[in-house]
């Protein structure tokens, strides 16, 4: 039975001093809060360690406010009217003691309790006993978790079964950022508003597909986290499983949370499993060295971390969906830290024509390319093949030229917004079609741990490869065999 959604009264947000708070949450309720999305009454009361007042915590949250809002959009009497919201209440998260004073600074919430986790993982089980025990966990709260949430399906299920004991699914709200982009959704409007390409997006149209999440930073201050989890935890088994789904989904009945999601998990569940027989053909890992990025040198990850290790910091795999649609056509999958430019893309590689009649003239076609990208910049561009200008006395010349879609020009009236402006008003508003369910987590998980697995077994390690470069050279390997090369 599906509960109507109603905005909450109060939201609260744990991990409210954190560096995910300071750069998206709070500029991201500041820009809701200025633009007037925000449900008028909706009290914020945030809660970390820190040991601050509710004055305290204004200051703290005004300078994150004046370090990631651009100018133009601060005024004093935005800000100050946004700040009038927040509460700030310190909170030991393991201590369930502590809970009673949140509890009363979230005072009565009829129409509901909006609950943002954003803790260390081992905190959850801790956090949510507390808040069950301090009345926070009743029928009108619903909660969203950031991730990680677990390191393998083992542990994924020993924290959704917490949650599940305080809180039902349909009350879960599991956050993938990559979900609230615009870009990812505009994917949505792509396949499923036009008639131009749903006629082609099967086996018979689409040769292949890449995806690519490239960064050029290092470790940044994620020491603890990142060489515990390493490229394929950190990138592949949330962000671009979730992209390879909506790209490879059925189309849903319609444009709701249970209809999109039904569709997803059929897309992960018919991932063909990667096992040791095909590991070492189907993927590849490294870690980068000493080398440059954007013409500064920078350190190789050994020597950030300040010993060795077998962390993987790039991944590339080869992937299929074995189902009617897909048969048959390869899902390239790669990731990777101090890459030589950062970028997120998806491409479709359409099939060629099946005969082309300018051969004779001396003409070259190109199959034509679907281009989607998501940052830096997003953008949608389709490249086809044209005539050249000219009177083709030395025969036809034909050339690829791009339709482009660029997002920030098409919609130049329209605000650019983050991705957790979305997502934090969907948690708001009650909304959960951009957040993750139970079981896809687990379909996710199942087809990354028999990867993990794989790679032990056939004793793989990562090959090294220089910082500023596309990743160890078997990497491009992997696509070649193929005759595809990475769009880079």
């Amino acid at each position: 039975m599906t509960r109507p959604a109603t905005p909450a009264d109060c939201l609260l947000l744990f991990g409210a001093t954190g560096d995910l708070a300071q750069r998206m949450l709070l500029p991201s309720l500041y820009g809701l809060a200025a633009d007037g999305l925000l449900p008028r009454a909706l009290r914020i009361v945030a809660t970390a360690r820190s040991q601050l007042d509710t004055p305290g915590y204004h200051a703290f949250a005004a300078e994150a406010l004046e370090r990631f809002i651009p100018e133009e959009r601060r005024t004093e009497a935005a800000i100050s009217a946004f700040l009038d919201r927040l509460t700030y209440v310190p909170l030991d998260a393991s201590d369930t003691k502590g809970y009673g004073a949140l509890a009363e600074a979230v005072g009565e919430t009829p129409g509901g309790l909006a609950i943002f986790l954003s803790t260390a993982p081992q905190l959850f089980g801790a956090t949510i006993a507390g808040l069950a025990g301090a009345g926070l966990a009743g029928e009108v709260a619903r909660i969203g978790l950031e991730k990680p949430l677990g390191h393998d399906l083992a542990s994924s299920r020993v924290i959704n079964d917490a949650v599940a004991e305080v809180f039902p699914e349909n009350r879960i709200f599991r956050i993938d950022h990559y979900l609230g982009k615009e870009t990812v959704q505009n994917l949505l409007a792509l396949r499923f508003g036009n008639a131009l390409f749903e006629p082609l997006w099967n086996a018979g149209g689409i040769d292949h597909v890449q995806i690519t999440v490239a960064e050029t930073v290092g470790l940044e201050g994620r020491v603890g986290f990142y060489d515990g989890a390493g490229a394929l935890r950190d990138m592949v088994q949330n962000h671009m499983l979730q992209l390879l789904a909506l790209v490879a989904m059925e189309p849903p009945s319609q444009f709701d949370a249970t209809a999109i999601r039904d569709e997803k998990v059929k897309v992960l569940r018919s991932l063909r499993p990667i096992d040791r027989t095909g590991i070492e053909k189907l993927s590849v890992i490294g870690q980068y060295t000493a080398g440059s990025v954007g013409g500064a040198p920078v350190p190789g990850y050994a020597d950030e971390l300040g010993k060795p290790s077998s962390t993987e910091t790039f991944v590339a795999i080869k992937a299929h969906v074995d189902n009617w649609r897909w048969k048959g056509v390869p899902f390239y999958l790669r990731t990777g830290k101090r890459l030589p430019q950062r970028q997120s893309e998806i491409i479709i590689q359409f099939k060629g024509v099946p005969h082309s009649i300018f051969d004779a003239r001396g003409a070259q076609l190109k199959p034509n390319k679907l281009v989607i990208r998501l940052q830096p910049e997003e953008n949608i561009r389709l490249l086809m093949m044209a005539k050249q200008p000219g009177l083709d006395r030395d025969g036809i010349r034909l050339r690829e030229v791009p339709l482009d879609l660029g997002l920030a020009n098409a919609f130049a009236d329209v605000r650019r917004r983050i991705a957790y402006e979305r997502l934090l008003l969907d948690l708001i508003e009650d909304d959960p079609t951009l957040f993750v369910r139970r079981d896809e987590v687990e379909a996710q998980w199942e087809w990354i741990d028999t990867i993990r697995t794989g790679w032990v077994a056939s004793g793989m390690q990562p090959r090294p490869y220089a910082a500023g470069t596309w990743g160890p050279s078997a990497a491009i390997a992997l696509t070649e065999r193929d005759g595809v090369s990475w769009h880079d």
